[in-house]
């Protein structure tokens, strides 16, 4: 097939990849943490991706990253994964709901659009209005009931989304290795941090994880981390990152309907509403960027 008409395919499956696997990925977080300590539970799972993942590749004759590529990969996977996921699943260890988690990450377009100011990006009146929108939403989350309960919880979302944000911009500029090579290199360091952390934090695995451990992980392992997330870092190098960040708008009604259905899990009036506004503001940012988003050619 044709590289131009491979090209749209590939898009939609990223897409795809990223609206409903992803938005399964916080169950399954849930489901993990309670068999594993988070931050042992992260770094293993992305350890073992880009293992798997580089160990595919270079079979495949992938060149080996330069220098300056592990460094930028370094940047972006400390800031994605050690941070931004990593945060995530502390949080849900910390007893966040995995649809308040989902709907608290988010936020990440508007985080998105903020750093973009810095890079000379202009927003239009529409996305101000979403970034407002969405300040608005993140308040109302903040009374619900569940991040009450969790004040460290309610912190680390909001800097894990942050943390995405700034690393998907900033990936952009840098040196990264090419094509699904970018997403090895980057789970492989970030997943060495989160390792470290969490042997400078005395986590120790207190018993061994149960069956619904291992499979959590094994999920997040192949589905959540080596499909999904190379299928993200290949929509940040094709599209605009507001609309790589998309996913957004999906994966809040796909977390919290999976944690009603499988894990008990239930939101308040004010979630709900919280929920509302905040996928308002990300569909008022997500216009303007669906407009302008235009693919790459491959050549």
């Amino acid at each position: 097939m044709p590289a131009k008409s491979r090209f749209p395919l590939l898009l939609i499956g990223a897409f795809l990849a990223l609206y409903f696997v992803w938005g399964s990925t916080y169950l399954f977080i849930r489901i993990g943490v309670e068999s594993w300590p988070p931050l042992l539970m992260a770094g293993v799972r992305f350890l073992i991706a880009g293992t798997l993942l580089y160990s595919f590749l270079r079979l495949r004759g992938a060149p080996n990253p330069s220098w300056p590529q592990w460094r930028a990969a370094g940047c972006v996977g400390i800031l994605l994964l050690s941070c931004g996921n990593g945060g995530v699943t502390v949080a849900e260890h910390a007893g966040v709901s995995s649809g308040v988690a989902a709907l608290a990450v988010a936020t990440v377009p508007l985080f998105t659009l903020f750093f973009g100011l810095f890079r000379g990006q202009r927003n239009t009146r529409l996305e101000w209005a979403g970034i407002v929108l969405g300040l608005i939403g993140i308040g109302l989350l903040n009374l619900g009931s569940n991040l009450q309960a969790s004040p460290l919880g309610a912190a680390l979302l909001i800097f894990a989304a942050a943390a995405w944000a700034f690393g998907s911009v900033w990936s952009r500029s840098l040196p990264l290795p090419q094509g699904a090579m970018a997403a090895a290199a980057e789970m492989l360091i970030g997943g060495a941090v989160l390792l470290l952390g969490s042997l400078i934090s005395g986590e120790r695995l207190q018993q061994w994880p149960t069956a619904a451990g291992w499979g959590a992980l094994a999920y997040l392992v192949f589905f959540g981390s080596i499909v999904a997330f190379s299928a993200y870092m290949y929509l940040l190098k094709n599209v605009r990152p507001a609309a790589a960040t998309s996913y957004a708008y999906v994966n809040p009604a796909v977390a919290v309907l999976l944690g009603i259905l499988f894990a008990g899990e239930h939101i308040g009036v004010e979630e709900c509403v919280a929920m509302a506004v905040i996928i308002g503001a990300v569909v008022l940012i997500g216009v303007p960027q669906w407009r302008k988003a235009k693919a790459l050619p491959t050549g």
